[in-house]
């Protein structure tokens, strides 16, 4: 199978070889043909299958092939997303692939001003990439009229609903007209994005690449039974390594992914963390240095990390198991082995943390395999800073404690 055989047109073709890629994936295979049909879509696929071209693809030949009039305020497609991450990596990806096509594209997201955005917005674009608080903000504001639009998509919708989005998306669905062609996606598919999707779709195909909650099948797992105190020790030995070239570092808190870049920052190994106390500057300056190798190591949130999109991520460490969310650990190590390549996952597993581990592996119906550490007890006393606390008292063997949970408003990129 090749791209050509999906009946895509030259220009988008001539933006695939460009970028290196030689063949479709799955994803791929079964969602542009059904799109390019005119199609409701649901797709679930994981993180890493190429899902975003498999809408951006089709959309942009679709739009190509029946050119509409450029309407001040009005997008063709509208493009939702969770955060300000992936929000800016696919509208980057609109400009990849239709980099031989003439359209107006623009992302409008929190955390900045919105001056640019609303002049982008008033000349029109044929495309608007957004997070629904700035969308919200600026259709309330009038910025934004929604009237005309053709194409919906909504990506990663089982994110949206944990950042308690899932009102906001509603206003904003409201707000649309009845006949549009719509793209609904999502790594799981739990009761309530069901019932989303049945009131927002017409006769949906549905296309699920792998199944639901599994992880990709050429990430090597492996767990490292620690105390919570050598954490950061433990975690320095591992970057010693030299095939650990480029690592996503996973935290349960802000504060932890701050304390470990710091930490590893002052043993000389380049940090940078990412989370939703940073501003956009700062998160995208942090993004741009791990891209493009300044930084080896970056230290995320479950959150922040929904946007990073990097195909050669060698290592994916979880220095906190997702204790409050077990799924998390799928999409985690999912940031690693993209694009056909191979990855590994490191898992530092404290003893409140068993219990979260024993769930992950009833999900992933796996064992993981146990990796053995040779550590020096006097490495903790040299090494660590605040990163090697134990976590609060409440985080501690309370799994089901809501105090780490992303909800309502407070997650909001706006």
């Amino acid at each position: 199978m090749t791209f050509k055989n999906l009946k895509l047109i030259e220009p988008l073709l001539d933006a695939i070889a460009k970028q290196g890629y030689t063949a479709p994936t799955p994803i791929h295979e079964q969602a542009i043909p059904h799109i390019l049909q005119g199609k409701d879509l649901i797709g679930i696929a994981q993180t890493g299958t190429g899902k975003t071209a498999a809408f951006v693809l089709p959309l942009l030949q679709i739009m190509s092939q029946s050119p509409g009039r450029i309407i001040p305020r009005s997008p063709r497609t509208l493009v939702l997303a969770p955060t300000r991450e992936l929000a800016a990596q696919i509208d980057e990806s609109f400009a990849t692939y239709g980099s031989f096509m003439r359209f107006r594209h623009t992302v409008i997201f929190g955390g900045v001003s919105q001056v640019a955005q609303v002049r982008a917005i008033s000349t029109g674009v044929d495309v608007l990439v957004a997070t629904p608080g700035r969308l919200l903000d600026l259709m309330n504001q009038r910025h934004v009229n929604l009237n005309h639009l053709e194409f919906l998509v909504l990506d990663e919708v089982d994110r949206m609903l944990d950042m308690g989005f899932l009102v906001d998306v509603k206003r904003i669905i409201a707000k649309l007209p009845t006949h549009r062609q719509s793209i609904f996606l999502s790594a799981t598919m739990p009761p309530r994005i069901s019932e989303l999707a049945k009131t927002l779709l017409y006769h949906p195909v549905r296309v699920e690449v792998a199944p639901q909650a599994t992880t990709v099948k050429l990430v090597q797992q492996k767990v490292l039974f620690v105390d919570e105190r050598n954490k950061i020790a433990i975690l320095l030995e591992l970057l010693k390594h030299r095939d650990l070239k480029c690592v996503l570092i996973f935290t349960r808190t802000k504060r932890r992914a701050n304390n470990v870049a710091k930490s590893l920052t002052t043993q000389g190994i380049r940090a940078e963390a990412i989370h939703g106390n940073k501003s956009q500057g700062q998160r995208t300056r942090a993004l741009d240095n791990f891209k493009s190798g300044h930084a080896r190591v970056m230290v995320a949130t479950d959150i922040a990390a929904r946007g990073i999109d990097i195909d050669d991520i060698s290592h994916v460490i979880n220095y906190d198991l997702p204790v409050d969310q077990i799924d998390n650990y799928v999409h985690r190590i999912g940031r690693t082995a993209r694009a056909g390549a191979k990855g590994t996952a490191y898992s530092l597993c404290a003893s409140y943390e068993r219990n979260a581990l024993r769930e992950i592996e009833s999900l992933i119906k796996m064992n993981i395999e146990v990796m053995s550490h040779s550590f020096h007890s006097n490495m903790a006393r040299d090494a660590v800073g605040a990163a090697a606390r134990p976590p609060p008292k409440q985080q501690r063997g309370q799994r089901r404690s809501n105090t780490n949970r992303p909800t309502g408003r407070h997650y909001r990129s706006r």
